[in-house]
């Protein structure tokens, strides 16, 4: 199995944790995905709070996490733009949490946009009930 991620041999370095590729970024280098987050503080300042996650690994990516309130992810679905059908619809924890992401560009970067709550099933069906996110 090839773990060389695409990077040269100077980038690999020894393995070791400090030679990893994004050890000498600087916070400069987030600009892309610090932008993003602050346009969308300004330009929906109203949207419901989110976990926020930005990370040298992937320096243009902005990740917005949602807890337990899929109509809070809906908000924050509609105000980015990202169209329902390409939100993709996952369960994990043996069926029990529901797992939505969606994605979109935004002021240069890319925003993820990921939500988790309990699954929640009808008794005569048994068939995870969607109608949160429809």
């Amino acid at each position: 199995m090839n773990t060389d991620h695409g990077l040269t041999g100077e980038q690999r370095g020894s393995g070791g944790m400090n030679d990893v590729p994004w050890k000498d970024l600087a916070l400069k280098d987030l600009a892309g995905s610090l932008r993003a987050l602050r346009m969308l503080a300004a330009e929906f300042p109203d949207l419901p709070a989110v976990y926020v996650q930005v990370s040298p690994i992937y320096p243009d990516s902005l990740e917005l996490t949602l807890h337990d309130d899929l109509s809070a992810f809906e908000t924050w679905r509609e105000a980015l733009g990202i169209a329902a059908e390409t939100v993709t619809y996952r369960e994990q924890g043996g069926g029990t949490t529901v797992r939505l992401e969606g994605s979109t560009g935004f002021a240069g970067a890319t925003v993820r946009l990921r939500g988790f709550a309990p699954v929640v099933r009808p008794a005569a069906t048994g068939d995870p009930v969607k109608a949160a996110v429809a």
